[in-house]
């Protein structure tokens, strides 16, 4: 490594490091908890709805099996009631608004997105 670049990462550290070690340290508490927390913890927030994700549409099924009956198509647009999942959520058993069509759908394309907690 040449003596220029050892010079430069040097002056970079101590740039870097110089802040943090003359910066004073925090003496003071939070008044309380409600204080502390923002308004609006995402703990409290509603579940995200269900939704149909990385397709225009997912076919519903008699059973929970690709090899069962179609009974009718769920598409991304419709509103849809869940009433149970199989283990590991492969597999929803929905109610599609729309059509009134009851059956199963593959839980790869039908989930409720995640809300990230910063808090």
């Amino acid at each position: 490594m040449s003596a220029r670049r050892i010079a430069v990462l040097a002056a970079t550290a101590a740039a870097i490091a110089l802040p943090l070690l003359s910066a004073p340290a925090a003496t003071a508490a939070p008044q309380s908890v409600a204080t502390a927390a923002p308004a609006s913890s995402c703990t409290t927030n509603p579940y995200l709805p269900w939704a149909v994700h990385g397709t225009t549409a997912v076919t519903i099924r008699s059973k929970a099996t690709t090899k069962a009956t179609a009974v009718g198509i769920l598409y991304k647009s419709h509103k849809f009631t869940v009433h149970k999942t199989t283990s590991g959520a492969k597999w929803v058993y929905i109610t599609d608004k729309n059509t009134k069509k009851t059956g199963w759908v593959s839980g790869k394309y039908v989930y409720r997105d995640v809300r990230m907690c910063t808090d």
